[in-house]
């Protein structure tokens, strides 16, 4: 056991935001805390190092164990250069090693009693450099360096001169270097691009200790966590497994919850009619009945109603059909001072697309959607919208929005054509209602100002959707809602995303800007990561063969041609319907079978020989056609 806490109690005011939360750690577990927002996580991760105190509870972490902590908030501020910050958290390692230098010349000229003295001190000094692997440091420096997204010239950049994104990365490397025993990470991915995110994967899964990590990014959880804490309605549970096994799971106990609430409800409302009727009989022995059965209810163990989560609702609608072709861009190319962004690319965008454009932090992926939306100037080359081409555009840094506003009038101004009842709805279906409708625009936090910029993405009734990081600072089922918000939507999305779980949901195509260069794969993220060509291995044998690179707009020698690419992303778009189709079919199935197991065990229906018959066949016909279509899920899942 590495941590342990136990009724862990913390309010606000009175607001009891922690209820008796219990959790424990072991030696290199792999462990994630998840809830909504607002539910507490970044205050108990507080509680549990130390910086605000507790209500109520212990908490006890292993003697002499160590912990690393990194908040949302935590950035280095600091004259040295980042590779200078990164390497202070070797230093211990790093004077070890100038001291064996040192002694290894002085032993030269020792003897006797210093010379045996000088020899203990150095074999000392070998010993302790060798366990903690110090002929590596100088590597293992770099790599945490290279893998945050650092290049070795930026390492001579000072961290003073940085932005708050990138000091951030400095403030994880250092964690990362000094490796502790827990490492308590709030948020690790928000400034991460996606490949410093698979390296940061990889280094937390290999890890030699323990890791806490509260995160919204599912792709990054499934890959680490073997563990998930979920703080819900001020208390914790545990799950084992990683956050989709959670998922399923918390959704499968909630349904049991809801469903054993509403059963009690029912024989509760059973036994009141029965004892009502008791009692208008008026008569001694069924009264007696009546208090009897009186007292059985009193003594009942009431299940408390399971809280509706509170969820945004999102539903977007173009107000036209655009044509066909809904972006055409060609030879574009951008650069700042020192520092091309891309050149000459080239692409098109159709109707119905939803295409991901990822790559690198600082390719350009924002200028690209800016200059789309003509917030920013090319160098050279042309774009184009087609026919009927209406923009919906969301910044993720929300500039689009007036601090200086209120919610209300931030709404009314931009659609007044609304009336006040029909802004107070459209703000409640975002989680804003009574006196939240007043806040001014810059004093809302990230997730708050999301929500307002998807409520006026949903009013504009675009049908061309540009979106900038649309995911940063949503809770995870709002991510859902998005998700399946934009699957159902009519027109076209273009997007740029860090959350390859959002991207793998809703993409049907993904651009990836590398190299100043633009290459194309037709499906989804797990198709990119099939497909892509890996910087050591080159291309997978079927990439070779099949050669789906399209750059700078012109096939490459082995590069499918538009029509081949187009054919490709139908037949996937086809067989992601059919498969939910399947699981919608599945489900019903399931539901029904679950309906008539439960008829079954009614005593009139089993005393009912033709009835229950005719439930055995239907029965029987539901698992035929359930094995049918599992059948069928697993081919098109192997396709």
């Amino acid at each position: 056991m590495l941590l342990q806490i136990s009724n862990i109690n913390k309010a606000f005011g009175d607001n009891e935001l922690l209820k008796n939360c219990s959790l424990h750690i072991e030696e290199k577990e792999k462990c994630a805390l998840v809830g909504n927002n607002g539910t507490g996580k970044t205050t108990l991760l507080k509680i549990i190092t130390g910086l605000i105190p507790k209500d109520g509870g212990t908490v006890t972490l292993k003697s002499g164990a160590t912990v690393g902590y990194l908040s949302q908030l935590d950035a280095v501020s600091s004259e040295n250069t980042i590779l200078k910050e990164l390497t202070l958290s070797k230093q211990d390692i790093l004077d070890e090693e100038e001291e064996i230098k040192e002694l290894s010349l002085k032993m030269n000229g020792l003897s006797g009693d210093e010379l045996n003295k000088a020899m203990d001190r150095y074999a000392a000094l070998q010993h302790d450099f060798e366990i903690k692997n110090g002929y590596a440091v100088r590597s293992e420096i770099t790599g945490v360096l290279k893998g945050l997204g650092f290049s070795e010239e930026e390492g001579g950049r000072v961290c003073d001169h940085l932005s708050g994104g990138q000091k951030t990365r400095v403030a994880l490397g250092k964690i990362l270097l000094t490796r502790p025993d827990l490492i308590i990470l709030d948020e690790p991915t928000n400034h991460l691009d996606i490949s410093s995110i698979e390296w940061l994967e990889g280094f937390l899964r290999s890890y030699h200790g323990a890791v806490l990590l509260v995160s919204h990014d599912r792709f990054f959880l499934d890959r680490v966590v073997t563990k998930v804490f979920a703080l819900e309605e001020g208390t914790v549970r545990t799950y084992d497994g990683n956050y989709t096994i959670f998922s399923e799971k918390q959704k499968a106990l909630r349904d049991a919850r809801i469903k054993a609430y509403l059963n009690q409800q029912e024989e509760i409302k059973h036994q009141e009619e029965v004892i009502s009727k008791l009692k208008q009989f008026n008569r001694e022995k069924s009264i007696k009945r009546a208090e009897s059965r009186e007292k059985l209810l009193s003594r009942m163990d009431r299940l408390e109603r399971p809280e509706e989560e509170r969820e945004i609702s999102i539903r977007i609608t173009p107000s036209v059909e655009s044509g066909n072709d809904v972006l055409s861009v060609e030879n574009l190319s951008k650069a700042f001072p020192g520092n091309t962004l891309f050149k000459d690319i080239s692409f098109e965008i159709k109707k119905g697309e939803r295409v991901a454009l990822i790559g690198m932090n600082g390719t350009g992926k924002t200028t690209l959607l800016k200059i789309i939306n003509k917030m920013e100037k090319a160098d050279s080359g042309s774009f184009r919208t087609g026919t009927n081409v209406k923009i919906g555009y969301y910044d993720q840094e929300h500039q689009v929005l007036h601090n200086e506003k209120s919610l209300f009038q931030e709404m009314s101004d931009a659609f007044p054509m609304l009336n006040n009842t029909k802004i107070r709805n459209v703000l409640a279906s975002f989680l804003f209602t009574g006196d939240d409708v007043f806040k001014l625009i810059g004093d809302l936090s990230g997730g708050e100002r999301g929500r307002v910029s998807l409520s006026k993405l949903m009013l504009s009734n675009a049908n061309f959707l540009l979106l900038d990081e649309p995911t940063n600072h949503l809770d995870t089922s709002s991510k859902e809602i998005l998700e399946e918000a934009l699957n159902e939507y009519t027109g076209t999305v273009f997007f740029v995303s860090h959350d390859r779980f959002f991207i793998n949901k809703t993409a049907t195509r993904i651009l990836d800007l590398k190299d100043k260069e633009i290459t194309n794969y037709p499906g989804n993220y797990d198709y990119y990561l099939e497909k892509r060509v890996d910087p050591v291995r080159g291309p997978s044998e079927e990439e070779g063969n099949k050669g789906n690179n399209v750059r700078n707009g012109e096939a490459d020698e082995n590069a499918l041609s538009w029509a081949e690419q187009k054919a490709e992303q139908a037949r996937i778009r086809k067989q992601q319907n059919d498969i939910k189709r399947i699981e919608e079919e599945i489900d019903r199935n399931e539901k029904r079978t679950a309906e008539i197991n439960e008829l079954m065990t009614d005593p009139e229906i089993a005393t009912d020989a033709p009835k229950l018959n005719e439930l055995t066949t239907e029965l029987s016909e539901l698992e035929e056609k359930l094995r049918e279509l599992m059948n069928c899920w697993e081919s098109l899942q192997a396709d």
